[in-house]
Protein backbone atom coordinates (compact mmCIF):
# COMPACT_ATOMS: atom_id res chain seq x y z
CA UNK A 1 0.00 0.00 0.00
CA UNK A 2 2.42 2.54 0.87
CA UNK A 3 4.13 2.02 -2.67
CA UNK A 4 0.88 2.44 -4.31
CA UNK A 5 -0.15 5.96 -2.30
CA UNK A 6 3.58 6.59 -3.37
CA UNK A 7 2.42 6.18 -6.82
CA UNK A 8 -0.48 8.38 -6.55
CA UNK A 9 0.66 10.78 -4.77
CA UNK A 10 3.44 11.53 -7.84
CA UNK A 11 0.60 11.24 -10.10
CA UNK A 12 -1.26 13.56 -8.64
CA UNK A 13 1.76 16.27 -7.97
CA UNK A 14 2.54 16.05 -11.69
CA UNK A 15 -1.67 17.59 -12.39
CA UNK A 16 -2.45 19.45 -9.43
CA UNK A 17 1.01 21.21 -8.85
CA UNK A 18 -0.29 24.39 -8.24
CA UNK A 19 2.33 27.71 -8.75
CA UNK A 20 3.50 29.21 -5.48
CA UNK A 21 2.03 32.56 -4.82
CA UNK A 22 3.11 35.19 -1.67
CA UNK A 23 1.24 37.19 0.11
CA UNK A 24 2.48 40.45 -0.66
CA UNK A 25 1.46 39.67 -4.34
CA UNK A 26 -2.40 38.97 -3.33
CA UNK A 27 -5.40 41.19 -2.90
CA UNK A 28 -6.86 39.81 -0.07
CA UNK A 29 -9.58 42.02 -0.07
CA UNK A 30 -11.69 40.05 -2.37
CA UNK A 31 -11.84 36.96 0.17
CA UNK A 32 -15.27 36.71 1.15
CA UNK A 33 -15.54 33.30 2.22
CA UNK A 34 -12.65 31.06 4.19
CA UNK A 35 -12.97 27.12 4.35
CA UNK A 36 -10.49 25.89 7.59
CA UNK A 37 -10.02 21.98 7.19
CA UNK A 38 -8.84 19.95 10.08
CA UNK A 39 -11.06 17.45 9.87
CA UNK A 40 -8.17 14.62 11.51
CA UNK A 41 -6.23 14.13 14.67
CA UNK A 42 -7.68 13.80 17.92
CA UNK A 43 -9.52 16.17 20.52
CA UNK A 44 -7.10 18.07 21.76
CA UNK A 45 -5.55 18.76 18.63
CA UNK A 46 -8.39 20.19 17.39
CA UNK A 47 -8.82 22.53 20.29
CA UNK A 48 -5.40 23.76 20.41
CA UNK A 49 -6.06 25.26 16.56
CA UNK A 50 -9.15 26.79 17.69
CA UNK A 51 -7.53 30.68 18.26
CA UNK A 52 -6.93 30.01 14.23
CA UNK A 53 -10.74 30.91 14.62
CA UNK A 54 -10.34 34.02 16.06
CA UNK A 55 -7.03 35.19 14.15
CA UNK A 56 -8.81 34.51 10.98
CA UNK A 57 -11.88 36.81 11.98
CA UNK A 58 -9.72 39.36 13.20
CA UNK A 59 -7.94 39.74 9.80
CA UNK A 60 -11.38 39.34 7.80
CA UNK A 61 -14.00 40.64 9.97
CA UNK A 62 -16.49 40.57 7.12
CA UNK A 63 -15.74 37.02 5.47
CA UNK A 64 -17.89 34.28 6.05
CA UNK A 65 -15.92 31.55 8.41
CA UNK A 66 -16.57 27.67 7.91
CA UNK A 67 -14.53 25.09 9.69
CA UNK A 68 -14.79 21.36 8.00
CA UNK A 69 -14.47 19.06 10.94
CA UNK A 70 -15.06 15.04 11.90
CA UNK A 71 -18.67 14.55 13.46
CA UNK A 72 -16.90 13.96 16.30
CA UNK A 73 -15.71 17.37 16.82
CA UNK A 74 -18.66 19.29 15.08
CA UNK A 75 -20.14 20.02 19.05
CA UNK A 76 -17.02 21.20 19.93
CA UNK A 77 -17.53 23.91 17.42
CA UNK A 78 -21.33 24.82 17.81
CA UNK A 79 -21.60 28.51 19.22
CA UNK A 80 -18.33 29.94 18.15
CA UNK A 81 -18.39 33.66 17.52
CA UNK A 82 -16.26 33.24 15.11
CA UNK A 83 -17.43 30.58 13.07
CA UNK A 84 -20.47 30.81 10.18
CA UNK A 85 -20.47 27.70 9.47
CA UNK A 86 -19.84 24.08 10.12
CA UNK A 87 -19.18 21.10 7.72
CA UNK A 88 -18.96 17.86 8.71
CA UNK A 89 -17.22 15.07 7.77
CA UNK A 90 -18.70 11.37 8.94
CA UNK A 91 -16.09 9.16 10.25
CA UNK A 92 -15.33 5.33 9.33
CA UNK A 93 -17.09 3.73 6.36
CA UNK A 94 -19.96 6.83 6.50
CA UNK A 95 -16.63 9.69 5.14
CA UNK A 96 -17.48 8.13 1.28
CA UNK A 97 -21.22 7.17 1.46
CA UNK A 98 -22.58 9.11 -1.37
CA UNK A 99 -25.21 9.69 0.97
CA UNK A 100 -23.41 11.68 3.52
CA UNK A 101 -20.53 12.52 0.90
CA UNK A 102 -22.29 14.43 -1.30
CA UNK A 103 -24.67 17.16 0.63
CA UNK A 104 -21.08 17.52 1.90
CA UNK A 105 -19.38 18.30 -1.46
CA UNK A 106 -22.40 20.64 -2.82
CA UNK A 107 -21.56 23.07 0.26
CA UNK A 108 -17.77 22.46 -0.45
CA UNK A 109 -17.29 22.29 -4.21
CA UNK A 110 -15.76 25.45 -5.37
CA UNK A 111 -17.55 28.04 -2.68
CA UNK A 112 -14.43 29.43 -0.92
CA UNK A 113 -12.10 31.79 -1.65
CA UNK A 114 -9.56 30.94 0.22
CA UNK A 115 -9.16 27.27 2.05
CA UNK A 116 -6.86 26.78 5.17
CA UNK A 117 -5.66 23.45 5.70
CA UNK A 118 -4.18 23.42 9.18
CA UNK A 119 -1.60 20.30 8.92
CA UNK A 120 0.08 20.66 11.90
CA UNK A 121 0.29 17.39 13.96
CA UNK A 122 -0.53 15.14 10.94
CA UNK A 123 -1.06 15.58 7.38
CA UNK A 124 -3.93 13.77 5.51
CA UNK A 125 -4.29 13.37 1.68
CA UNK A 126 -8.44 13.22 1.94
CA UNK A 127 -8.03 16.83 3.64
CA UNK A 128 -6.11 18.29 0.58
CA UNK A 129 -7.95 16.73 -1.80
CA UNK A 130 -11.22 18.28 -0.07
CA UNK A 131 -9.18 21.48 0.13
CA UNK A 132 -8.93 21.49 -3.78
CA UNK A 133 -12.55 20.77 -4.32
CA UNK A 134 -13.35 23.69 -2.05
CA UNK A 135 -10.79 26.05 -3.05
CA UNK A 136 -12.09 28.77 -5.77
CA UNK A 137 -8.72 30.27 -5.93
CA UNK A 138 -5.89 30.11 -2.54
CA UNK A 139 -5.08 27.20 -0.38
CA UNK A 140 -3.10 27.84 2.64
CA UNK A 141 -1.05 25.05 4.40
CA UNK A 142 1.73 24.30 6.09
CA UNK A 143 5.60 23.79 4.01
CA UNK A 144 6.05 20.85 6.44
CA UNK A 145 4.90 17.43 6.09
CA UNK A 146 5.52 16.72 2.83
CA UNK A 147 3.99 13.36 1.27
CA UNK A 148 6.42 10.61 0.57
CA UNK A 149 7.77 11.31 -3.05
CA UNK A 150 6.31 14.59 -3.52
CA UNK A 151 8.61 17.60 -4.03
CA UNK A 152 6.50 19.80 -2.11
CA UNK A 153 3.08 20.43 -0.48
CA UNK A 154 1.65 20.52 -4.30
CA UNK A 155 -2.11 21.22 -3.25
CA UNK A 156 -0.88 24.96 -1.68
CA UNK A 157 -0.26 28.15 -3.67
CA UNK A 158 0.38 29.80 -0.43
CA UNK A 159 2.87 27.74 1.85
CA UNK A 160 3.96 28.87 5.19
CA UNK A 161 6.98 28.49 6.16
CA UNK A 162 7.60 25.96 9.20
CA UNK A 163 9.89 26.83 12.20
CA UNK A 164 12.24 24.15 13.29
CA UNK A 165 12.65 25.19 16.91
CA UNK A 166 10.27 23.77 19.64
CA UNK A 167 6.58 25.51 19.36
CA UNK A 168 3.43 25.18 21.35
CA UNK A 169 1.04 23.60 19.09
CA UNK A 170 -1.23 26.53 19.15
CA UNK A 171 1.78 28.68 18.21
CA UNK A 172 2.19 25.84 15.03
CA UNK A 173 -1.55 26.23 14.19
CA UNK A 174 -1.65 30.08 14.23
CA UNK A 175 2.24 30.19 12.33
CA UNK A 176 -0.02 28.49 9.01
CA UNK A 177 -2.60 31.90 9.51
CA UNK A 178 -0.12 34.54 10.25
CA UNK A 179 1.55 34.13 7.04
CA UNK A 180 -1.82 35.79 5.63
CA UNK A 181 -1.53 38.70 8.23
CA UNK A 182 -4.00 37.28 10.83
CA UNK A 183 -3.23 37.58 14.43
CA UNK A 184 -4.14 37.40 17.58
CA UNK A 185 -2.98 38.08 20.81
CA UNK A 186 -5.25 35.81 22.72
CA UNK A 187 -4.36 32.42 22.34
CA UNK A 188 -6.78 30.47 24.91
CA UNK A 189 -8.81 27.66 23.21
CA UNK A 190 -12.44 28.30 23.26
CA UNK A 191 -15.46 26.04 23.49
CA UNK A 192 -18.79 27.87 23.73
CA UNK A 193 -21.69 26.80 26.62
CA UNK A 194 -25.15 28.14 26.64
CA UNK A 195 -26.09 29.28 29.84
CA UNK A 196 -28.93 27.00 29.60
CA UNK A 197 -25.71 24.03 29.27
CA UNK A 198 -24.61 25.10 32.51
CA UNK A 199 -27.77 25.56 34.18
CA UNK A 200 -29.15 21.91 33.05
CA UNK A 201 -25.35 20.64 33.92
CA UNK A 202 -25.78 21.99 37.38
CA UNK A 203 -29.27 20.88 38.05
CA UNK A 204 -28.11 17.35 36.68
CA UNK A 205 -25.14 17.16 39.13
CA UNK A 206 -27.71 18.51 42.01
CA UNK A 207 -29.30 15.44 41.57
CA UNK A 208 -26.40 13.58 41.77
CA UNK A 209 -25.21 14.54 45.47
CA UNK A 210 -23.78 17.24 44.44
CA UNK A 211 -24.03 20.30 47.28
CA UNK A 212 -23.51 23.96 47.57
CA UNK A 213 -19.71 23.30 48.67
CA UNK A 214 -17.40 25.86 48.65
CA UNK A 215 -14.86 23.72 46.98
CA UNK A 216 -15.95 21.37 44.18
CA UNK A 217 -12.87 19.71 42.79
CA UNK A 218 -13.32 17.21 39.41
CA UNK A 219 -10.83 14.16 38.59
CA UNK A 220 -11.26 12.49 35.35
CA UNK A 221 -8.61 9.84 35.91
CA UNK A 222 -9.33 8.00 31.92
CA UNK A 223 -6.92 8.55 29.12
CA UNK A 224 -7.14 6.40 25.86
CA UNK A 225 -3.37 6.41 26.16
CA UNK A 226 -2.20 3.95 28.79
CA UNK A 227 0.98 5.53 29.12
CA UNK A 228 -0.65 9.27 30.03
CA UNK A 229 -2.98 7.38 32.66
CA UNK A 230 -1.76 8.58 36.09
CA UNK A 231 -2.46 5.40 38.62
CA UNK A 232 -6.00 5.49 39.69
CA UNK A 233 -4.50 4.74 43.35
CA UNK A 234 -2.85 8.26 42.77
CA UNK A 235 -5.86 9.80 41.69
CA UNK A 236 -7.85 8.35 44.95
CA UNK A 237 -4.85 9.00 47.34
CA UNK A 238 -5.26 12.77 46.06
CA UNK A 239 -8.69 12.86 46.32
CA UNK A 240 -8.96 11.72 49.96
CA UNK A 241 -6.29 14.01 50.76
CA UNK A 242 -8.97 17.10 49.17
CA UNK A 243 -11.91 15.44 50.67
CA UNK A 244 -9.75 15.28 54.52
CA UNK A 245 -7.88 18.28 54.75
CA UNK A 246 -9.88 21.12 52.46
CA UNK A 247 -13.56 19.66 52.82
CA UNK A 248 -13.72 19.73 49.15
CA UNK A 249 -16.32 17.82 47.39
CA UNK A 250 -15.48 15.55 44.40
CA UNK A 251 -16.73 15.10 40.97
CA UNK A 252 -15.37 11.98 39.53
CA UNK A 253 -15.71 11.57 36.04
CA UNK A 254 -14.45 9.09 33.36
CA UNK A 255 -14.75 8.10 29.81
CA UNK A 256 -16.40 5.56 27.76
CA UNK A 257 -15.05 2.13 28.43
CA UNK A 258 -13.44 3.03 31.57
CA UNK A 259 -15.75 2.29 34.20
CA UNK A 260 -13.39 0.01 35.89
CA UNK A 261 -10.68 2.53 36.44
CA UNK A 262 -14.03 4.57 38.32
CA UNK A 263 -14.96 1.39 40.57
CA UNK A 264 -11.30 0.75 41.24
CA UNK A 265 -11.33 4.50 42.45
CA UNK A 266 -14.47 4.47 44.62
CA UNK A 267 -13.19 0.94 46.30
CA UNK A 268 -9.93 2.97 47.55
CA UNK A 269 -11.26 6.24 49.01
CA UNK A 270 -13.09 6.35 52.24
CA UNK A 271 -16.44 8.59 51.22
CA UNK A 272 -18.86 9.08 48.31
CA UNK A 273 -17.83 11.36 45.44
CA UNK A 274 -20.35 12.57 42.98
CA UNK A 275 -19.99 10.53 40.08
CA UNK A 276 -21.16 11.67 36.92
CA UNK A 277 -21.46 9.04 33.60
CA UNK A 278 -19.78 9.58 30.24
CA UNK A 279 -21.79 11.87 28.62
CA UNK A 280 -21.47 14.19 25.51
CA UNK A 281 -18.42 16.63 25.22
CA UNK A 282 -20.65 19.92 25.49
CA UNK A 283 -22.46 18.19 28.67
CA UNK A 284 -19.43 17.55 30.31
CA UNK A 285 -17.85 20.87 29.06
CA UNK A 286 -21.28 22.38 31.14
CA UNK A 287 -20.39 20.09 34.24
CA UNK A 288 -16.86 21.36 34.40
CA UNK A 289 -18.16 25.33 34.40
CA UNK A 290 -19.85 23.96 37.51
CA UNK A 291 -16.33 23.00 39.31
CA UNK A 292 -13.93 24.87 41.61
CA UNK A 293 -10.70 22.98 39.33
CA UNK A 294 -9.85 19.63 37.53
CA UNK A 295 -7.20 17.38 37.75
CA UNK A 296 -6.80 14.79 34.91
CA UNK A 297 -4.65 13.34 32.55
CA UNK A 298 -2.90 14.62 29.30
CA UNK A 299 -5.86 14.09 26.98
CA UNK A 300 -8.44 15.73 25.31
CA UNK A 301 -10.96 16.25 28.41
CA UNK A 302 -7.75 18.51 29.74
CA UNK A 303 -8.50 20.80 26.86
CA UNK A 304 -11.78 20.89 27.02
CA UNK A 305 -11.58 21.93 30.74
CA UNK A 306 -9.03 24.82 29.24
CA UNK A 307 -11.60 25.92 26.63
CA UNK A 308 -14.59 26.44 28.98
CA UNK A 309 -11.79 28.35 30.84
CA UNK A 310 -11.56 26.26 34.60
CA UNK A 311 -8.71 25.90 36.38
CA UNK A 312 -6.93 22.47 36.37
CA UNK A 313 -3.95 20.19 36.82
CA UNK A 314 -2.58 17.83 34.08
CA UNK A 315 -0.53 14.80 34.87
CA UNK A 316 1.85 14.82 32.16
CA UNK A 317 3.91 11.46 30.56
CA UNK A 318 6.07 11.15 27.95
CA UNK A 319 4.38 14.24 25.97
CA UNK A 320 5.98 17.60 26.29
CA UNK A 321 3.77 19.75 28.58
CA UNK A 322 5.44 23.14 26.74
CA UNK A 323 4.04 21.82 23.43
CA UNK A 324 0.66 20.74 24.83
CA UNK A 325 -0.27 21.84 27.91
CA UNK A 326 -3.01 24.30 27.58
CA UNK A 327 -1.68 27.68 27.23
CA UNK A 328 -2.28 30.05 30.73
CA UNK A 329 -1.43 30.66 34.02
CA UNK A 330 -4.92 28.67 35.12
CA UNK A 331 -3.80 25.33 33.96
CA UNK A 332 -0.89 23.61 35.33
CA UNK A 333 1.10 20.75 34.19
CA UNK A 334 3.43 18.47 36.68
CA UNK A 335 5.82 15.92 35.17
CA UNK A 336 7.81 13.61 36.65
CA UNK A 337 12.19 14.08 35.72
CA UNK A 338 11.52 10.59 34.19
CA UNK A 339 8.99 11.78 31.74
CA UNK A 340 6.30 8.22 33.05
CA UNK A 341 3.29 9.35 34.86
CA UNK A 342 3.61 6.32 37.19
CA UNK A 343 6.54 8.53 39.16
CA UNK A 344 4.48 12.02 39.48
CA UNK A 345 3.97 12.15 43.10
CA UNK A 346 0.65 12.62 44.76
CA UNK A 347 1.94 15.75 46.95
CA UNK A 348 3.48 17.31 43.55
CA UNK A 349 -0.08 17.42 42.16
CA UNK A 350 -1.81 18.54 45.63
CA UNK A 351 0.76 21.20 46.19
CA UNK A 352 -0.24 22.77 42.35
CA UNK A 353 -3.83 22.34 43.04
CA UNK A 354 -3.73 24.34 46.15
CA UNK A 355 -2.01 26.93 44.26
CA UNK A 356 -4.27 27.60 41.68
CA UNK A 357 -7.06 27.45 44.03
CA UNK A 358 -5.27 30.15 46.08
CA UNK A 359 -4.47 32.27 42.63
CA UNK A 360 -7.79 31.98 40.96
CA UNK A 361 -10.59 30.73 43.50
CA UNK A 362 -11.38 33.26 46.38
CA UNK A 363 -13.57 30.66 47.62
CA UNK A 364 -10.97 28.21 48.50
CA UNK A 365 -8.83 30.39 50.28
CA UNK A 366 -10.87 30.47 53.86
CA UNK A 367 -11.05 26.33 53.15
CA UNK A 368 -7.30 26.18 52.62
CA UNK A 369 -6.23 28.66 55.34
CA UNK A 370 -8.99 26.72 57.87
CA UNK A 371 -6.98 23.34 56.89
CA UNK A 372 -3.45 24.64 57.27
CA UNK A 373 -4.31 25.88 60.73
CA UNK A 374 -5.55 22.39 61.52
CA UNK A 375 -2.60 20.90 60.64
CA UNK A 376 -0.48 22.93 62.61
CA UNK A 377 -2.48 22.65 66.06
CA UNK A 378 -1.96 19.12 65.50
CA UNK A 379 1.53 19.31 64.76
CA UNK A 380 1.51 21.47 68.16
Amino acid sequence: MPVVKDILIRTLESMIRKPVLTPEHIDFSAVRSILVIRQHDMLGDFLLATPVFRALRNRFPEAHIGVLVRDYFADTVAGNPFVDEILVLQKGNRSWDPRHMMPLLKRVYKRWDLTVVLNTVSHSLSSDLLAELSSRRLILGSAHRVFPGAERNFFYNLLAPYSPTTLHQTERNLDIVRYIGAHTEDLSELMHVEDAERRHALETLRQLGMHEAPLRIALHVGAGKAANRWPVAHFARLAQFLHDRLNAQIILFWGPNETTLADEFCRLITFLPVKVDPAGLRHLAACFTQCSLLVCNDTGVMHVCASVGVPLVAVFGPTPPDEWKPIGDSFAAVRAASCTVDDVEVDSVYGKVITLLQQFRPEAKQAIHLSSSGRERSHA
